[in-house]
């Protein structure tokens, strides 16, 4: 966990939890801090010019949310989340997200499908620079949660964001490492036309199938780079001994 980012400057002193949580949130879904990574209290408090309370309040709220974990003995961890996991968080996103997506159709404006339509092109825009990695997921949700903005059902929508939340990085991965960015703007255009029809059942089995796949393939391609991880490892212990 880099402190001497830019990022980690100094805190609004307003509802300090929140804007501790807000802070932290965002470096873990962009990847600043990693998987596995240790957040100390001290030096988070540090950072931030705040005293400890409120980062133990904002940890508190993100180990709710399900983005970090406390853990006995080691304190709040980024958890690494299996491959298991992770199919885990797509499953629930096809469940959830196809529903209110149902419930908004009827109401979306064409202000709405404007506004969809111009995160799309910066979308693409995003995906054809690697080097734009962090901003992929967080272009990704601003796309759905348009769609899903007139269903009318915040506490739905709470909960999908914390699903959201906890995979987002998981997204952009899936993107990267499938190289899933041709066919993801493909379905997402796709999905946009059938909200524009009025067609609710062919935009929800779109959006239902384009999640499961989302995660099918992502769940593939860790599975395979951990084998290959372990492989690296065994075979470096080999070499050791030899």
């Amino acid at each position: 966990m880099d402190l001497e980012s830019p990022s980690y400057s100094g805190i609004p002193r307003q509802s300090l939890p929140s804007a501790v949580a807000d802070k932290l949130r965002e470096q873990i879904i962009r990847g600043e801090i990693p998987e596995g990574a240790q957040l100390r209290q001290d030096a988070i408090a540090n950072q931030y010019q705040v005293s400890r309370i409120p980062v133990r309040e904002a940890l508190r709220q993100l180990d709710a949310e399900g983005l970090i974990a406390i853990v006995p003995n080691r304190g709040a961890i980024v958890p690494a989340l299996s491959p298991s996991d992770i199919e885990e968080l797509f499953s629930i996103r096809a469940l959830l997200e196809p529903e209110v997506l149902k419930l908004s159709i009827p109401h979306l404006t064409e202000e709405d499908f404007s506004d969809a339509s111009a995160v799309l092109r910066k979308y693409v825009n995003e995906l054809r620079r690697p080097d734009h990695l962090s901003a992929w997921g967080r272009l990704n949700w601003q796309f759905h949660s348009i769609l899903y903005s007139r269903a009318n059902q915040p506490r739905f929508l709470a909960i999908i964001r914390n699903v959201n939340n906890s995979g987002e990085r998981y997204t952009r991965l899936q993107l990267y490492l499938t190289h899933g960015v041709k066919r993801a703007n493909e379905e997402h255009h796709q999905i946009l036309e059938f909200c524009r029809q009025r067609d609710i059942p062919a935009a929800c089995e779109l959006l239902r199938e384009h999640i499961l796949h989302a995660g099918h393939s992502l769940k593939e391609v860790l599975e395979q780079k951990r084998k290959e991880s372990q492989l690296e490892i065994e075979n470096s212990g080999r070499r050791a001994k030899s």
